[in-house]
């Protein structure tokens, strides 16, 4: 069920370690990073509750998740192929949209794939595993264009102001193969429960929904469990956190690190090492998901997250503390630890909340807890970064460590939650059921 998720990593992880550098390389500027990165969490506001919606009410030959989970993995693998033959800043960014909308499509059935097929008891294992694919996947992908460079001897020439590199338009190129490789064995070798006769009955009477399932979708807003909207202020805090390490972890390291000129030979340098380093935190995610694997059994996914959350806080906030590059794989240690419980305990907590009926649409709706704040940073990080931080990407880094904090700290108000036919301690599950 989850080896796709290796293949959507590809996907993400090429985007998260390369779109700063691509608009660098097309003539951005540092204070519009943030800005530009703005489709990446649009699109997800918009995707993945309608993808939820409208795999929780169909049943094909492919099953529920898996005609979308093809679907998107199409048009992402073919927007990867062109993303790094975009000529200027605007094509980059509009094909972004593109490629972030197909990627959410893809990845959204997965995490409701899981919560279908698996026993509650289970639901932290399954998703740690998803984590284990998705820190491998990401691991390669992030460390391609370094690996292209190092280990292949791909050359850059041409590469400069206004060109992107041999090895990345390489290492996007590989990317796409990965993506379409990896779902395709999921979406044929994975099963799907099918629905009993009178579900499906239901599912074939249905009417034409005129509003596109927007309607269900704004309804559900005001009967989300108590347990959404507790851990969804926990991942507000937390994708503050990240998106300003994906934002300015690049420029960062270029202007402290490597002191490179914008389209000089130390700026392919130091955008082959962020890249590197991002590979390093999602090595550390592969290894640490054998640790949530076991230690979930006795933690429990709330204390295993709030102790991921407070190491993954000091390693954000202790990137300016780096004396030389090297440094820099300390601090995306600690990152990684919290990467890997990002990406699987708080659906852990969440999947037994969620009535079975509704689980892709709810899934979907959680992901707002995710792009919201990066919506936010989207548009407010470069003002910040220019008014108070001195324009200086290492101090976003630090307010990024600081929210991580935060998150650590508002999961202890999480509640406890036992699915046993009836709420047990969580309460506010009103219209839900």
């Amino acid at each position: 069920m989850s080896f796709g998720f290796l293949g959507i990593q590809f996907g993400w992880g090429l985007q998260m370690a390369n779109m700063s550098a691509i608009y660098s390389y097309l003539g951005a500027n540092a204070d519009a990073l943030a800005i530009l990165w703005l489709a990446a969490p649009v699109t997800g506001v918009i995707i993945q509750p309608l993808v939820g919606h409208y795999s929780d009410r169909i049943w094909t030959r492919l099953g529920r998740r898996r005609p979308f989970i093809l679907g998107g993995a199409i048009l992402a693998s073919l927007a990867l192929v062109l993303m790094p033959n975009c000529p200027a800043v605007w094509m980059a960014a509009g094909l972004l949209w593109v490629l972030d909308g197909t990627i959410n499509a893809s990845m959204q059935p997965f995490r409701a794939l899981v919560a279908d097929n698996l026993p509650e008891e289970q639901n932290a294992q399954g998703f740690a595993i998803q984590s284990l694919f998705i820190g491998l996947g990401g691991t390669v992908a992030s460390a391609l264009p370094w690996m292209m460079t190092n280990w292949f001897g791909v050359t850059s020439e041409g590469a400069g102001q206004g060109h992107i590199p041999n090895s990345v338009r390489l290492s996007f190129y590989i990317g796409a193969a990965a993506f379409m490789g990896a779902v395709l064995w999921t979406v044929f070798s994975a099963k799907e429960y099918p629905p009993s006769d009178s579900e499906l009955a239901a599912l074939r009477a249905r009417k034409f929904d005129w509003t596109l399932g927007l309607g269900d979708i704004f309804a559900l807003v005001f009967h989300l469990p108590r347990r959404m909207w507790e851990l969804g202020l926990v991942q507000f805090f937390t994708w503050i956190g990240m998106f300003a390490l994906w934002v300015y972890f690049a420029p960062a390291v270029a202007k402290n690190i490597f002191h490179a000129a914008p389209g000089s030979v130390e700026m392919e340098a130091s955008g082959s090492w962020s890249g590197f380093c991002f590979a390093a935190y999602n090595a550390v995610c592969f290894i640490f998901s054998f640790v949530l694997l076991w230690g979930t059994k006795y933690t429990g996914p709330k204390l295993m997250h709030i102790l991921c959350l407070a190491v993954g806080a000091l390693g954000l906030a202790s990137v300016p503390l780096a004396p030389d590059k090297y440094y820099l794989l300390i601090s995306m240690t600690a990152v990684g630890i919290a990467w890997a419980s990002i990406l699987s305990m708080p659906y852990a907590m969440l999947a037994p909340s969620l009535p079975k009926e509704k689980v892709g649409v709810m899934m979907g709706m959680f992901n707002l807890f995710i792009v919201l704040p990066q919506i936010a940073a989207s548009s407010l990080l470069g003002w910040i970064l220019k008014s108070y931080l001195h324009s200086e990407p290492m101090n976003a880094l630090v307010l990024g460590g600081a929210s991580m904090g935060l998150a650590a700290l508002l999961t202890l108000l999480v509640v406890t939650f036992k699915k046993t036919g009836v709420e047990s301690t969580a309460r506010g599950m009103a219209g839900t059921h």
